[in-house]
């Protein structure tokens, strides 16, 4: 049965599979665009140590698994030479999706493999701390991926949601938009650690993947 320490762990380790997944998603994708610079440097592979940044992948992850605190992680960024893509500016859109997609996808099937092995078991009752590891690990797996595809779609830079809006934006707004690029770091921090909206925009997202999961 799993237990609180069991649910930090198997959460940290999710979250630093994720973010990991979700930088490769992106050098895969622009390599089928014809950009092989991530496969250059050696970032399209399985291997995690090439991926760990020490602060997103594992100081404030840690952080927050091990403390409740909120949580916000990634990866290094997997680089990408627009001028190496076929169609610079659409195909760096397709890239920049690639990761919230990867983590989209990853959840729906880690869901529907918790729901399917939670079927299967007795459960008494409790918090889902003290579910069978068969049902733990891929509900968490999915929760963590939920998490990290929907928040990159935050319009905020570095998120990859930015993207889309910096292609939606007129001419004229693009002058701002990149002097605002370098506080979106800093925005994001205080948006996490300091006003609680993160957790309660997310609260209903989490609450559907309970309901689907154990039919709630």
């Amino acid at each position: 049965m799993g237990s609180v320490d069991s649910v930090t762990v198997i959460f940290f380790v999710g979250l630093v599979v994720a973010v990991i997944l979700h930088e490769i998603s992106h050098g895969v994708v622009a390599l089928w665009l014809g950009d092989d610079t991530a496969k250059r440097a050696g970032r399209l592979t399985l291997n995690p140590v090439p991926h760990i940044d020490p602060l997103g992948s594992l100081i404030l992850p840690a952080i927050g698994a091990f403390t409740g605190a909120p949580i916000l992680g990634w990866a290094k960024p997997v680089p990408v030479n627009p001028a190496l893509l076929r169609n610079g500016r659409r195909d760096m859109l397709l890239v920049s999706l690639a990761g919230p997609a990867t983590n989209l996808t990853l959840a729906a099937v880690a869901a529907a493999t918790a729901r399917t092995a939670y079927a299967t078991v007795t459960f008494d009752g409790g918090t889902y701390g003290s579910l069978p590891l068969i049902v733990l690990a891929p509900f968490l797996f999915a929760m963590v991926n939920l998490f990290l595809g929907l928040f990159n779609l935050v319009p905020i830079p570095p998120l990859d949601g930015s993207a889309i809006l910096e292609r939606m934006l007129p001419a004229s707004a693009i002058g701002t938009w990149y002097r605002f690029r370098p506080y979106g770091m800093l925005v994001l921090f205080v948006l996490v650690f300091s006003t609680g909206i993160v957790t309660t925009a997310f609260d209903p997202v989490v609450n559907r993947l309970y309901e689907f999961t154990f039919g709630a």
